[in-house]
């Protein structure tokens, strides 16, 4: 997936999950990229399944539900 294919959104919600797991694994809610990044929660937890099939830079797993998801993401 090209990133020019992406929407901005996406664009930088990749971006971001590609720096912060730059040296391995890490756990995220969809607040918490949100808020780094400017949008709300529920447009980046409306992207995050679909960016998991897109993405060829870093694996997204759907990971644990408690009142939020959380997502695993990993280097690929």
């Amino acid at each position: 997936m090209k990133m020019t294919e992406l929407t901005d959104e996406e664009q930088r919600i990749l971006a971001y999950l590609y720096d912060s797991v730059s040296r391995g694994e890490r756990y995220f809610r969809a607040k918490t990229i949100a808020e780094a990044i400017g949008l709300s929660s529920k447009q980046v937890g409306a992207r995050l399944p679909q960016l998991a099939e897109k993405s060829e830079d870093v694996e997204i797993e759907k990971w644990g539900r408690a009142r939020s998801t959380t997502w695993r993401v990993t280097p690929e």
